[in-house]
């Protein structure tokens, strides 16, 4: 079946894009509002927009109200956040973290979330998450306002932290991490199986 998408209400686009473009790597982005308040929210419109600079990419969603998520609202006030990268045994607690909960509510208490503080960035980092990258804000560009329109926001990486036992000769061994990737609906990839193809020369 062909659909085309100029005659698609946005949220029939929004279940084609996101059923099909998977599994995706989960941005579970940790942020301080002016107020102090330690926020913590997962996306999985997110991949790696360049590497010289090191710059991150994630992928707001607009919601029916049109308002930002508290996730971009902080950022655009205070300029810092943390990537952490969810493994498996975060799965449900980084799930819990998607509630609809209040502003001045903190996403690390309402899900039981470990926090420990941040080498570069005033955000708190998810202690147990095996990877984080702790980032400052670089740019934010609006595709579409429109409801499940796009916030493309760009993240420059000022530090990584990577669990000493994932290291191997300096490089993250891919026999070792158990990341979690999201596809369409409620579901997500666990413990893929991984295979190795080497590039032709």
């Amino acid at each position: 079946m062909i659909f085309t998408t100029s005659d698609l209400e946005g949220r029939e686009n929004y279940q084609l894009l996101n059923g099909g473009i998977t599994p995706r790597p989960i941005a579970w982005i940790s942020t301080r509002s002016k107020d102090q308040i330690d926020n913590l929210a997962p996306f999985s419109f997110f991949t790696v927009a360049s590497c010289n600079p090191p710059v991150l990419l994630y992928t707001q969603i607009a919601a029916r109200t049109g308002l930002d998520k508290d996730t971009l609202t902080n950022l655009l006030e205070t300029g810092e956040c943390v990537v952490n990268i969810v493994s498996t045994e975060l799965l449900e607690k980084m799930n819990k973290t998607s509630a609809s909960i209040a502003a001045n509510e903190s996403e690390f208490s309402f899900a039981d979330v470990a926090a420990c503080e941040s080498c570069s960035v005033k955000p708190l980092s998810v202690k147990e998450a095996p990877i984080r990258y702790e980032c400052a804000l670089r740019e934010v560009i609006t595709v579409s306002d429109l409801p499940t329109g796009g916030k493309m926001v760009l993240l420059d990486v000022k530090s990584v932290y990577v669990l000493d036992e994932l290291l191997s000769e300096g490089r993250i061994d891919q026999s070792k991490i158990t990341t979690v990737g999201k596809l369409g609906g409620d579901f997500y990839a666990v413990l893929p199986e991984k295979v190795e193809i080497s590039r032709p020369n």
